[in-house]
């Protein structure tokens, strides 16, 4: 994967949580150019990418295309929605990569919320010692930045998850969760967007392409919606898949 992108710095905040948000990269195909592009009538995926000189694949990757099948009126992104992973945000000092056989992905059912708020629910109210249930959270733009991409010391520190009720699952299982109740609406481009590269970096640079996707709703066991009709279930599994 490519790693040309401007990357801010991460922050640590008080509960032992990394944040990571992130500009927009300028690449030198895209330096300047207008960052959406409306498609007119006739125009193909390939037409537009070589009159705006840049790669099909990356117009693909950066709107969350699976093939090269566009519609007149469509928006599509001219420049990477998000940045890749800074290799250094997600380091630990030993990774048990042998250990996670599988990425869940859930919703967090509330309209709003972040790391710090629901490591502080998870402590208080379901007695959890190490806090935070999830070993990432991804923002709406209530609590923290949307889509920005918050770290848990369930990660930082190599810990079993809390996400789901199973306990082998938990043992196993990494949890992301993106902040908002996707029965009522749909997640934000810019979480997508974040989600994506984020299972991808987990998924193919960390974890040697061996972990399963799992929606919370599709772990064998766990009797619930999550994370949502409004989740496109059907594009994440295409990707990663």
């Amino acid at each position: 994967m490519q790693r040309r992108a401007f990357l801010k710095t991460a922050t640590v905040l008080g509960v032992g949580l990394i944040s990571i948000t992130s500009s927009t990269p300028v690449l030198a195909s895209t330096a300047g150019a207008a960052e959406w592009h409306v498609v007119a009538k006739g125009e193909t995926l390939s037409s537009i990418a070589a009159a705006r000189g840049v790669a099909v694949e990356a117009l693909k990757k950066w709107n969350g295309l699976v093939n090269d099948n566009i519609q007149t009126g469509q928006r599509l992104r001219l420049r990477a929605p998000w940045q890749h992973l800074k290799p250094e945000a997600l380091a630990v000092s030993q990774l048990d990569a042998a250990r996670w056989k599988h990425l869940i992905v859930h919703h967090s059912a509330t309209p709003n919320g972040n790391a710090t708020k629901f490591d502080a629910y998870h402590r208080r109210e379901r007695r959890m010692e190490n806090g935070l249930a999830y070993h990432f959270l991804i923002g709406n733009g209530t609590d923290s930045d949307d889509g920005e991409i918050e770290i848990g010391p369930r990660w930082t520190k190599q810990l079993h998850g809390g996400h789901v009720a199973s306990l082998s699952y938990n043992e196993n299982s990494l949890g992301i969760c993106l902040i908002g109740n996707f029965e009522k609406q749909r997640p934000t481009g810019r979480q997508l967007a974040a989600l994506i590269e984020l299972l991808s970096h987990l998924k193919n640079d960390l974890l040697g392409g061996k972990p399963r996707l799992f929606l919370h709703r599709e772990v064998k066991g766990e009797h619930t919606l999550c994370p949502g009709r409004n989740f496109p279930a059907k594009r994440i599994h295409r990707l990663f898949d």
